[in-house]
């Protein structure tokens, strides 16, 4: 299963759609995940053109009134527990146990094995104690801002493996910034 994975999108403020690299790179998903700050929820319907959407609220999106935008949101994809939620500590920056804290604060429904984030506008994947933390950034106000275009995920989810790539957007296409198996 291939999840496109997407954050901060800060619609219409920033630009007034989705870049067409983001609608190419997702054209061939089965799903994907919009970790907030949206500001708008045509955001979701553009993202639902491509691919059944699943989409958390950001500190942002206050208002936005769209009936699949959740506080948080917890499934299974292919039979890996995923978690989605907007604003959540960087594993960089905490220890296994605040992590742990969190999840069981946000996901007290679950015990999600992927954790797709947003906020901090910027890409980064860490896995911590066999859990897997990603940050996809923001295809529209990356966190590097000397860059116009920002980054977007990659998820996929077999019977024995998940892997993940981040990919920079750039005017000709993407280009692999990391990648973990």
């Amino acid at each position: 299963m291939r999840v496109g994975l997407i954050a901060d999108t800060h619609m219409p403020g920033s630009i007034g759609s989705l870049w067409p690299q983001v609608h190419e790179a997702f054209r061939s998903v089965d799903c994907i995940l919009h970790a907030g700050d949206l500001h708008v929820g045509e955001v979701i319907d553009e993202l639902e053109t491509l691919a059944p959407t699943f989409v958390c609220a950001g500190n942002g999106d206050y208002g936005v009134s769209h009936p699949k935008l959740k506080e948080v949101w917890l499934g299974s994809l292919a039979g890996v527990q995923v978690g989605l939620v907007h604003k959540f500590p960087t594993p960089r920056r905490a220890d296994a146990s605040r992590l742990q804290r969190q999840l069981d604060r946000v996901f007290a429904a679950g015990d999600p094995k992927v954790v797709i984030y947003g906020h901090t506008h910027r890409a980064e994947m860490h896995r911590v104690e066999g859990r897997l933390y990603v940050n996809p950034g923001s295809p529209t106000l990356p966190n590097n801002q000397s860059t116009r275009h920002g980054t977007i995920g990659l998820l996929e989810i077999s019977e024995s493996a998940v892997s993940v790539e981040l990919h920079q957007i750039h005017d000709d296409g993407l280009s692999l910034i990391e990648r973990h198996d």
